[in-house]
């Protein structure tokens, strides 16, 4: 099974899915941005965009690489990974399905305000990151468009990391 940690970026994805990992038996935490980032290192580079998740081959091998490390290790899959894009999430949750692998969906909300105040203090891209700023108002368009439709959606704003991974934990195990 896959537990999908969705979400815009200061929402606690990274945070959430060490937590969760760790209250979920035979879990293991699975960052697809990796997936980019492989992809970013091919020289000569791939055609220029802002996001890797733009380029084609990011959601198959997304999809791919999740079943086979689900084939060679079974368990549970915990994938901290934003996608805002309709499209982009149906290829992936089709890609998924075709290979019969649940996926138990969340995002991880929280108020503009919030977010912002989260990415201000933000210690790893540090403060006030162009690039999370800038994704702020595509969320709320998903959230408000499809992204909450489609997911089972935890309001982050007021609880700590902990409480969202025992939300999630016991949702996943109920």
């Amino acid at each position: 099974m896959i537990v999908w940690l969705n979400g815009t970026h200061g929402a606690g994805k990274t945070t959430t899915s060490a937590l969760v990992q760790r209250l979920i038996p035979g879990s293991r935490v699975f960052d697809a941005e990796k997936v980019g980032e492989a992809l970013m290192d091919i020289t000569p580079g791939l055609p220029t965009t802002d996001n890797f998740q733009h380029w084609p081959p990011w959601r198959p091998l997304v999809v791919e690489t999740a079943r086979h490390v689900l084939d060679y290790t079974g368990g549970t899959l915990v994938m901290p990974m934003t996608v805002l894009v309709e499209e982009y999430w149906r290829e992936i949750s089709t890609g998924l399905a075709h290979h019969a692998i649940p996926v138990r969906h969340f995002v991880l909300h929280a108020d503009q305000d919030t977010l912002r105040g989260r990415i201000a203090g933000d210690t790893v891209l540090g403060p006030d990151s162009p690039f999370r700023l800038k994704y702020l108002d595509h969320y709320a368009e998903a959230a408000r468009t499809w992204l909450h439709d489609e997911a089972e959606v935890v309001d982050t704003t007021h609880l700590t990391p902990t409480q969202v991974a025992a939300r999630i934990a016991e949702a996943v195990k109920g």
